[in-house]
């Protein structure tokens, strides 16, 4: 039984000592969103009114390529099985190197930014899965949670930070903003390149102990990947569409605070409840998940400030426990590598996400044209009741490992 990880000081424990490379992928973990969120959420206003693409043709530019960084952790994650985690990194932030080169391209040269951004975009689906697993591997069950939570701290520090510094200069200086994500990245990409080879996948193809013709979604775990597609279409109706809602009740300003507020949520709370969640039972984890997004939800229909918060606050505490246990839970359940796990994880995220984009923008529509737009965050927080009984369909055979308590890690 290992030692119980709530406390900050329980916390530094099981992180610490870390090692050089482990500490420069937490940093890099952090730097890579920070210098991709310094240009991607402005991307609609760079597109629209500085190259002049209308909206309509922006949507589907946006949507295409959320999709591809998302979906495309499948690919990645199979990548890395076949030449190793380190290599597939170096080449995935080539990719996404290359793709900020062209977004500087672009503004002597429009039509490429719409390629250098789906290049971006398939840099991030090819690096995440190996960041990942490379991040895990050679801990033991019991820490795990704790690094891949510390992994998705620095994530969204870096995601709340990139715009905070890149706001004032993305339509003014727009080719200083990024010349200098591009250096940042060419930086980043020479830190990869020194990190050590003797990691999984890194000798051969034998990584994960798979033979190279598997498919890849063989292996899959069944339970955690529709949970995980689940859990990302429902929590996609907040990241898709409380811009527009809370602007019209509040202002911009007010929703940048609300997305703070959670990104700080993430930042303390998931390390801090990594094991706690690690021992939930995965009925327990997913039963109190689920109950916070439908809370959050619906809190977001009453539609005032301290809701808007409030409600942001929910949903987030209900992802911190779904996202990092159904990662944990596929991890214990496929007989995949790591690398090919957390590919098939993102995929799901992709779909999940997909899905919400399309289907709730139309009742979005629906219910703005019946002038109640509240009505949307209630049938949303409905299906977050309703929805997640269908899992119990998918209730597979025990995992491999007797009891998710035990220590002894995967052989790759």
């Amino acid at each position: 039984m290992g030692e119980r990880v709530p406390s900050g000081e329980g916390l530094r424990a099981t992180l610490f000592p870390l090692d050089g490379p482990l500490r420069f992928l937490l940093l890099s973990s952090f730097l890579i969103p920070l210098g991709s969120f310094m240009v991607l959420p402005f991307m609609s206003v760079f597109l629209h009114e500085r190259l002049g693409m209308g909206l309509g043709a922006v949507g589907v530019v946006l949507a295409v390529a959320s999709l591809v960084q998302f979906s495309g952790g499948i690919v990645g994650g199979a990548l890395a099985d076949r030449i190793g985690l380190r290599r597939t990194m170096l080449w995935a932030l080539i990719i996404r190197t290359a793709g900020f080169v062209g977004l500087l391209l672009a503004l002597r040269w429009p039509p490429l930014a719409v390629g250098a951004l789906v290049l971006t975009c398939c840099g991030a689906a090819l690096y995440l899965p190996a960041n990942k697993a490379y991040l895990v591997h050679g801990v033991d069950d019991e820490r795990r949670p704790a690094f891949l939570a510390a992994g998705n701290a620095a994530l969204n520090a870096g995601m709340a930070v990139g715009p905070l510094v890149a706001g004032p200069f993305v339509l003014s200086s727009p080719g200083w903003l990024f010349v200098s994500v591009t250096a940042l990245f060419v930086l980043v990409t020479a830190g990869h390149a020194r990190l050590p080879a003797a990691r999984v996948g890194e000798s051969g193809g034998e990584a994960g102990g798979q033979p190279a013709g598997q498919g890849l979604l063989a292996g899959v775990a069944a339970l955690p990947f529709a949970a995980n597609a689940l859990a990302f279409y429902l929590y996609f109706h907040f990241q898709h569409f409380l811009a527009v809602y809370a602007v019209e009740r509040a202002t911009s300003t007010f929703y940048s605070l609300v997305l703070l507020l959670c990104f700080t949520l993430v930042i303390v709370v998931q390390p801090l409840a990594s094991g706690l969640i690690r021992r939930m039972p995965y009925a327990t984890a997913l039963t109190v998940g689920f109950t916070g997004l439908a809370a959050g939800l619906a809190v977001l229909a009453i539609g005032t400030r301290p809701a808007l918060l409030a409600g942001g606050a929910l949903i987030t505490l209900g992802d911190i426990v779904l996202f990092l246990k159904n990662d944990l839970e596929a991890l214990h359940r496929s007989p995949r590598s790591d690398a090919v796990v957390f590919g098939q994880q993102r995929l799901a995220a992709g779909l999940g996400a997909c899905a919400s984009g399309v289907l709730g923008g139309q009742v979005y529509g629906l219910t703005e044209q019946a002038g109640n737009t509240g009505w949307f965050w209630l049938l949303a927080a409905a299906q977050c009741v309703l929805l997640p009984l269908l899992l119990l369909a998918l209730r597979e055979r025990p995992a491999r490992h007797p009891t998710p308590m035990m220590t002894t890690m995967k052989e790759h």
